[in-house]
């Protein structure tokens, strides 16, 4: 197997508590800790809600609003403050990225001004055709789509739809398990291997979105194959929100990003006498031949 560089997406996500301010600064630490990108999300919450828009937030400790939709009205930036995240990703010198959850905020965002690599879109939208079949049809540039809570006839009639819309070259999938934080016995590693026999000559590429604790597994999803991981990000894990129990702190984030280099540059093949044993071996080596 030929591994590519890694790249890691700081999913800031809603982590920013509604805050511009903070969420600028979510950017400039995963910018220092040497992230790819730094994602967010886009909801058009009365469109994607409707009649649960009034309902209340199923954990209340973490609410920010009266109701569910209040709750995620406060978490919700507007394009114009978008577009000031991606002007400040652009002067600290990392890529902007955002999940959209409907079709109203993928055409929000396919018209803004903001230059993306690609959309993403989250396990739980992933079979929203809809919104599928917009993108296809009007975003040029990479689709991410995460695989949580998904079966295998439903990831083939996704694919089907990217391939009959001659556009699978530009699906990445995302080995994923939608759990927060997810138990190790159920990250099922294995899956970016099973994804890759399957899908790998048709998609893009495979990568890993992951909830779980700690940094480890994230290693060993590269070595499988998965040279983009995504995780959860936050400044601190005890802030008010879901999100933030199964997100890493910015240590965490660091390190995570020093392992996976470490790791890139260990998996090669050893070719012979290496240069750096030639004087160990003149100093050690017996010949009993």
């Amino acid at each position: 197997m030929k591994y590519k560089k890694p790249k890691v997406v700081a999913e800031i996500g809603c982590n920013h508590a509604g805050d511009l301010e903070l969420a600028k600064q979510l950017i400039e630490v995963a910018a220092m800790s040497g992230a790819s990108y730094a994602k967010f999300q886009k909801r058009n919450n009365k469109y994607l809600l409707k009649e649960d828009y009034n309902k209340p937030h199923p954990n209340p400790v973490h609410s920010f609003g009266s109701s569910y939709g209040k709750h995620r009205e406060f978490l919700e930036f507007t394009i114009p403050q978008h577009y000031k995240l991606f002007e400040h990703c652009k002067k600290k010198k990392i890529k902007y990225a955002i999940s959209v959850w409907e079709v109203k905020s993928a055409e929000a965002m396919v018209k803004s001004k903001i230059e993306l690599d690609y959309l993403k879109i989250p396990s739980a939208c992933n079979l929203d055709f809809e919104l599928l079949e917009y993108l296809l049809k009007k975003f040029k540039n990479k689709i991410h789509l995460s695989l949580g809570m998904t079966s295998e006839k439903e990831i083939d009639k996704i694919t089907e739809l990217f391939i009959k819309f001659d556009r699978n070259k530009d699906l990445i999938l995302y080995a994923c398990t939608s759990d927060y934080p997810v138990k190790f016995d159920n990250v099922c590693l294995l899956e970016i291997t099973k994804l890759k026999q399957k899908y790998e000559n048709i998609v893009n590429s495979i990568a890993f979105s992951g909830h779980h604790l700690g940094i480890a597994v994230d290693v060993a999803a590269y070595t499988l194959g998965a040279n983009l991981i995504e995780r959860h990000f936050t400044l601190d894990r005890t802030m008010k929100g879901t999100d933030h129990s199964a997100s890493l702190e910015p240590d965490g984030l660091k390190k995570l990003i020093r392992n996976l280099n470490t790791t890139y540059i260990s998996l090669k093949e050893k070719k012979g006498i290496l240069n750096c044993e030639k004087f160990q071996r003149k100093k050690l080596k017996r010949n009993i031949i």
